[in-house]
């Protein structure tokens, strides 16, 4: 790789290596396992730069090495198990960052709940905030699929019990999902 090509690279890692994180962590459930996926989804990256940087989005590109790494990696895994089987025994505080730790565990073991492809599309859809046809792009399927999984998804997370009575302004989901 030339140099500048590197130096490409670099800046590409470092304006978008929290928002990776963010996403791997989702697909996931674990802050380790997050960062070793966008850790190897950059390598993969990088080996194949030339080819992420002349397509059409290169976002896109790195995001679809991300979720089919996860999907390789994590296969065998049950994502159950990397959250946990018993939930923690609830708190009663008033305070809102105990309240925003307690949506944000109950927001995330609802999601360990949904199948791969379903959690993928919500995360990738929703705290992504990416349009329809580009999760689609990036899953390798159609616009009608990402919109049934994406319901499904959604479907399940309304239906579940630990979420009920959450409030989810703009502000706080920032805060919930943060990692």
């Amino acid at each position: 790789m030339r140099a500048d090509e590197a130096a490409q690279f670099r800046e590409f890692v470092q304006a978008r290596w929290a928002k990776l994180v963010r996403t791997a962590y989702l697909l996931t459930g674990d802050h380790g396992d997050a960062e070793d996926l966008v850790q190897t989804a950059l390598t993969k990256a990088y080996v194949a730069w030339h080819r992420v940087q002349g397509s059409d989005s290169p976002d896109a590109y790195v995001r679809r090495i991300l979720v089919n790494t996860n999907a390789a990696r994590f296969r065998r895994k049950r994502i159950t198990q990397l959250f946990g089987v018993t939930a923690p025994e609830p708190r009663t505080a008033a305070d809102s960052t105990t309240r925003q730790v307690e949506q944000r565990d109950a927001l995330m073991r609802a999601l360990a709940q949904l199948p791969a492809r379903q959690r993928t599309v919500v995360v990738l859809r929703y705290w992504d905030d990416l349009p329809e046809a580009e999760v689609a792009r990036s899953l390798g399927i159609s616009v009608g699929t990402v919109k049934s999984q994406a319901s499904k998804g959604l479907a399940k997370l309304r239906a579940d019990p630990a979420l009920h009575g959450a409030r989810w302004s703009a502000d706080d989901s920032a805060e919930v999902i943060a990692v």
